[in-house]
C-alpha cells in the first residue's frame, strides 16, 4: 500500500466513517435487539427518502421502546405513524407503519425474532443472506445490502462486504478496487465504517476534494 492510499483512506474515514447504525443510536452487537433495530433501519432506508430522515425515523422507533419485534407488535398503528411523523418520515408514514408490523411478524414467524439464525458462516454465504433478507417486507436488494454493509464487523465472516458501487467509488478515489486490499488499509480491519464512508462519498464529501 502506498503513502497516498493511506492518506486518502484516513481522510475518507475522518470525513464519513460513522456508520449509519451509530447515527441511529444503535450500538450494534451480535444480539437479537440491535440486529432487529438494524433491520428496521435498513427497511426505513429502502424508500425514496433522505438518509437523514431514515436515520431519524429509526431513532424514533427505538426511542418509543420498540426494540424487539414483539414490542413493535405491542404498539398501535397510530403510535407508529406518530413516531414516524416526528422524524418527518411523512410521505411513507402510514404504509411504513403497516410494513413495520408485517416485518416484525415475519421475523418472529420465520426466525423467532433472532436474525442470528441467518448469520453467514463465510463470505460465500452473502448471496444467501441477501436472499433471506429480501423476504422481509419492503427489504429489496438495496436494503439487504445496507444491512450487510453495516453488520459486517459484527458478523466478521461476512467481511469485507463491499459491493460493486462502493468498489467503483473506491477506484474513483484512487484506492484499490479489491475488497481485501481495501480492508488491509482500514485500521483494525473494520469495514463497516469504510462502507459508510464510501456510500457518503458517492453523494459527495467536500472534505475529500483536493485543496
Amino acid at each position: 500500500m502506498s503513502k497516498r492510499e493511506r492518506e486518502v483512506m484516513r481522510r475518507l474515514l475522518d470525513a464519513g466513517g460513522t456508520t449509519y447504525a451509530e447515527e441511529a443510536g444503535i450500538r450494534l452487537r451480535d444480539n437479537p435487539s440491535p440486529l432487529y433495530r438494524l433491520l428496521v433501519l435498513a427497511m426505513l432506508s429502502s424508500t425514496r427518502i433522505s438518509t437523514d430522515i431514515a436515520v431519524a425515523a429509526a431513532r424514533e422507533v427505538s426511542a418509543a421502546g420498540w426494540r424487539t419485534p414483539q414490542r413493535l407488535l405491542d404498539s398501535t398503528w397510530q403510535q407508529r405513524v406518530d413516531a414516524l411523523g416526528r422524524a418527518h418520515y411523512r410521505r411513507y408514514d402510514e404504509s411504513t407503519a403497516t410494513k413495520l408490523e408485517e416485518q416484525a411478524q415475519w421475523l418472529l414467524e420465520n426466525y423467532r425474532g433472532d436474525l442470528r439464525r441467518i448469520r453467514p458462516s463465510s463470505r460465500d454465504d452473502a448471496g444467501a443472506l441477501i436472499d433471506a433478507l429480501t423476504e422481509s417486507p419492503r427489504i429489496g436488494p438495496v436494503g439487504a445490502r445496507i444491512f450487510c454493509r453495516e453488520v459486517q464487523d459484527v458478523w466478521p465472516a461476512l467481511s469485507p462486504f463491499l459491493d460493486d458501487p462502493l468498489l467503483d467509488q473506491a477506484r474513483d478515489l484512487g484506492l484499490p478496487g479489491d475488497p481485501d486490499e481495501l480492508a488491509a488499509l482500514v485500521p483494525g480491519g473494520r469495514c463497516a465504517p469504510l462502507a459508510a464512508a464510501l456510500t457518503r462519498a458517492r453523494h459527495g464529501l467536500p472534505e475529500l476534494e483536493e485543496t
